[in-house]
């Protein structure tokens, strides 16, 4: 195996992973979130790359082929999303209302990391544009290659993920003398809740069309 072609397969799988995944979504601004509270980023930032990593694999050794035989199952992945999006942007919405309770909550009562996560895995599992981007796209390119380079390519693809989540959950810190102030609490949120409640109306709609 010639190091050209490993360099290729690695350096492909790295900017397409990247291409795909700065996109704005809902998982990222959770991750931007608990980046400014602070908030077990660690925990979040391992469990998003290495579900990128897991999903991304699965669907460099076939799992792209078996989704795509099942519509059904994009259609109740849709459905469950927009369900989770919705519930979770109106809490962000009450929240913008709220600036005493936003500033309590940034500063002193925080959640548990079990919950945390149990919330970025709603982001990412019941969200099926993860999917579609990690099993589907990267997933049928990485196919594309023989032998170890699917390797490769699955590395290049994972060492994209954790620079990028590393970057946003820590690099979040950065801002936080910006929203040390309650109002920027509220405008995230805001955009946030706004974020998800367009996201959900998106999922639902495919849901109902079936796809």
């Amino acid at each position: 195996m010639q190091a050209v072609h490993v360099t290729t397969a690695f350096a492909n799988g790295l900017f397409m992973s990247l291409v795909l995944i700065v996109a704005i979504g809902a998982q990222n601004a959770y991750v931007l979130r608990q980046g400014l509270r602070r908030e077990h980023v660690g925990a979040v930032v391992l469990f998003c790359a290495a579900s990128d990593a897991v999903l991304i694999g699965a669907g460099v050794a076939g799992m792209a082929q078996a989704l795509k035989g099942r519509p059904m199952l994009a259609t109740v992945l849709a459905a469950l999303g927009a369900a989770f999006l919705c519930g979770y942007g109106l809490k962000a919405l009450w929240r913008s209302r709220q600036p005493a309770a936003l500033r309590a909550t940034a500063q002193g009562v925080s959640m548990s990391r079990a919950a945390v996560v149990a919330q970025a895995a709603g982001f990412t599992l019941l969200n099926p544009h993860v999917y579609l981007d990690t099993v589907l796209l990267v997933g049928s390119a990485g196919a594309q290659y023989a032998g170890l380079l699917k390797v490769w390519f699955v590395a290049g693809a994972t060492v994209a993920s954790v620079l990028w989540f590393t970057s946003l959950g820590f690099g979040a810190r950065l801002l936080a003398p910006v929203f040390a102030r309650p109002r920027a609490w509220q405008m995230l949120d805001a955009l946030v809740g706004g974020t998800m409640l367009v996201l959900a109306a998106m999922l639902a709609r495919r849901a109902v069309l079936g796809g």
